[in-house]
């Protein structure tokens, strides 16, 4: 379904080495991506190359950028067709994962997937800003991640709160985000997090991509997050 030797070489570039166990996992997923994708819309990427590059290695960069301790407890916000972080556990089979979306027949298909791929992942169905106001899920996880276009100062509110003190959030961006950094700074220092390092490289494909690592260094006000409409419509600023 895919090219092995592709995505093991692309692994190679941003300096992981993957084992042919892990090489047939990414292959059942992007086959059942693919498959499930005829059902319901999960990704407008079906070029088996593009997959590889575009959702497989771009999802893996994290795992260069980011520290991982063993065993940790990771959250994925709005993770869809489950990127970033189920490629990251099928190289880092320790961590544990919980996957959220607000689409239930995502969770479907993430449930289905976990399976599939002997991942024992938490699927939660859910909207973020609801979510993060659960006890079980407020200020619990020592990585919380999102792959998405929304800005910087919508995604800190949203993901900021499960984050625990000491963790840290991973926000996956396109290229070029100084701009939206420096609008976004209010809003991550009244969540209690501090941008610790911007990460920006090309992919394969010579795509852009950059990773901004946001610790969590105090505990995020009760206020927070707000209901969706107001945080769409009044970012923090």
């Amino acid at each position: 379904m895919i090219d092995e030797a592709q995505l093991k070489q692309e692994c190679q570039e941003i300096g992981l080495e993957i084992s042919q166990e892990q090489q047939a996992l990414f292959c059942k997923y992007a086959e059942m991506l693919l498959e499930w994708n005829e059902k319901m819309n999960l990704t407008a990427i079906k070029k088996s190359e593009e997959i590889v590059t575009k959702h497989f290695v771009d999802s893996l960069t994290l795992l260069t950028a980011a520290d991982f301790p063993q065993e940790v407890h990771m959250l994925d916000v709005g993770t869809g067709a489950g990127f970033p972080s189920v490629p990251i556990k099928i190289v880092r089979p320790d961590i544990h994962l919980t996957l959220l979306d607000s689409l239930n027949k995502r969770i479907t298909f993430l449930t289905a997937l976990s399976r599939a791929l002997g991942q024992e992942n938490s699927c939660i169905h859910a909207r973020a800003e609801e979510a993060g106001r659960k006890p079980e899920h407020r200020e619990q996880y020592g990585i919380v991640t999102a792959r998405a276009v929304a800005h910087l100062q919508t995604l800190s509110e949203y993901c900021l709160p499960f984050v625990k003190q000491g963790g840290i959030f991973a926000a996956m961006k396109g290229g070029e985000i100084q701009e939206e950094l420096e609008e976004s700074q209010k809003a991550v220092a009244l969540l209690g997090g501090k941008v610790e390092k911007v990460l920006q490289f090309q992919l394969p494909d010579q795509s852009s991509r950059s990773i901004i690592l946001i610790k969590k260094i105090s505990q995020t006000s009760s206020k927070y997050p707000r209901p969706s409409g107001k945080i769409i419509k009044s970012p923090l600023m």
